[in-house]
């Protein structure tokens, strides 16, 4: 089989990463994540948030990115060293798989600017090319592993019922006061100002842009993107938004169609990704994330990829947890489907499997070892549907080989932590008290594991 682009360009990227330093990554400076209501950012998803200097950005909005403790996880990779908040990767490389840091580093959008980065690393101004942002944390749905951070829906909850019975007490409202606490769209957000303040400048450097939440279709903000690259056609940007697809209102679906329709058919950018979360199958899949309907999702997904039938793929995002993997088998066969229905002349249909970290109970690193044989056979049936990398209907390398790097975690991070079980029993026992599932009829094949967390 030939290695896939994707690959060999993360495998270049690793030897022309070393060049500089053992640790460098690229994403630490043409990647940035914003999350506008709480003015937090990161640079990918794995380090932890921290916050932007609000002063800063009234003069440099610039700052949203170039924060002082990015510069100094810059400067660290610069001198070898790990920045502690890339941990993620640290410990995937670790296990001698390639990490998001090569993978990341490889992409187009990174390499482009290796020389220039090398040349001027420590600037204050950089400008990114990567851009994910999340404007608003209204969202319909209240998914087990995440907050009233990114959640409206999550913080009604939790000002109803309080905290859930965890050790540490787990989405306690007082955790989100201060600077944890979300700034209402009705409220003027000085982050958002900046953001739109540097919007020109950004654009014009942009290769990916990427919408995030909350639920995107929820939001103004969204809408207001999608206009000005109507009005503005950039043949070189990659959009991407990350949506439940199960928005509230169905006029807020036919809004969202219909733009990204006019989008795409008449090119006004290079590609639209549409990224779909969804970490498991069916009524599973449902539990993890509360609010999903998950058929109505599958339908919606498969109108995406018939109305639009130009210049956009689906990328399945499964935050890969404890939850997971007994459906994972049918997720990937729902996914082999639709790339067989959808893939005609390219491949419209993707998925991606990050690891979940947090919360700490829902990692798949609790499970018993007998779990892994699942896993197992997962990359098993994805090895039987894999072939030449030019076909269009079969699991790629780069697929296979994050499927294996999580086994590789796995293993490599077991942890049959007494105090993370009896937190899985009581999230997920008040988690049913409260939004009336049902665990054991959901997972009856968990039945042993639910019952040792209960006794831990």
């Amino acid at each position: 089989m030939s290695t896939s682009d994707y690959k060999a360009q993360a495998e270049l990227a690793k030897k022309k990463l070393a060049e500089v330093s053992p640790t460098m990554c690229l994403a630490k400076w043409n990647q940035v994540s914003l999350h506008l209501p709480t003015g937090m950012t990161n640079s990918c998803y794995h380090p932890p948030l921290h916050k932007i200097d609000a002063e800063a950005v009234k003069h440099n909005p610039a700052a949203l990115h170039n924060t002082a403790e990015k510069l100094d996880q810059r400067f660290k990779m610069l001198q070898g060293e790990r920045p502690e908040g890339c941990s993620y990767c640290w410990k995937m490389e670790d296990t001698g798989e390639m990490s998001d840091r090569h993978y990341r580093s490889g992409e187009p959008w990174a390499m482009q600017d290796f020389e220039a980065i090398r040349q001027n690393p420590m600037t204050t101004s950089w400008t990114p090319r990567y851009v994910e942002v999340n404007f608003n944390h209204a969202c319909n749905f209240k998914c087990s592993y995440c907050s009233p951070q990114f959640s409206t829906t999550w913080g009604k909850e939790t000002e109803i019922y309080g905290e859930f019975p965890t050790t540490p007490p787990h989405n306690a409202p007082e955790h989100f006061q201060g600077r944890r606490r979300p700034i209402p769209n009705r409220e003027d957000n000085p982050y958002v100002t900046a953001f739109w303040k540097w919007w020109p400048t950004l654009y014009k450097n942009l290769k990916h842009f990427r919408m995030t939440g909350g639920e995107p279709m929820m939001d103004h903000n969204t809408y207001k993107v999608f206009q000005y690259i109507i009005d503005h056609p950039k043949d070189d940007l990659h959009l991407n938004i990350t949506s439940n697809m199960c928005p509230p209102d169905e006029k807020l679906k036919e809004k969202y169609f219909n733009m990204l329709q006019t989008i795409c058919l008449q090119e006004k950018v290079e590609h639209v990704m549409q990224f779909v979360s969804v970490d498991a199958w069916g009524k599973r899949a449902e539990y993890i994330r509360n609010g999903l309907d998950f058929n109505r999702m599958w339908d919606n997904v498969d109108e995406f990829l018939e109305r639009i039938p130009h210049r956009n793929s689906v990328t399945f995002i499964c935050t890969y947890n404890n939850l997971s993997i007994t459906s994972m088998d049918k997720l990937l066969k729902g996914i082999t489907e639709l790339r067989q229905r959808h893939s005609k002349t390219y491949q419209r249909v993707w998925f991606d499997i990050p690891l979940l970290r947090q919360p700490l109970w829902q990692q798949i690193t609790l499970l018993p070892e007998s779990y892994q044989a699942i896993h197992e056979s997962n990359i098993a049936y994805m090895q039987n549907y894999s072939a030449d990398n030019k076909e269009l209907h079969v699991f790629k390398d780069f697929e296979i080989q994050k499927m294996q790097r999580n086994l590789a975690y796995w293993r490599e991070n077991e942890n049959s932590s007494t105090l993370f079980k009896k937190n899985f029993y009581a999230f997920f026992n008040e988690h049913d008290r409260r939004r009336r599932t049902d665990f054991l009829n959901t997972f009856p094949e968990m039945e042993e594991f639910w019952m040792e967390c209960k006794n831990a």
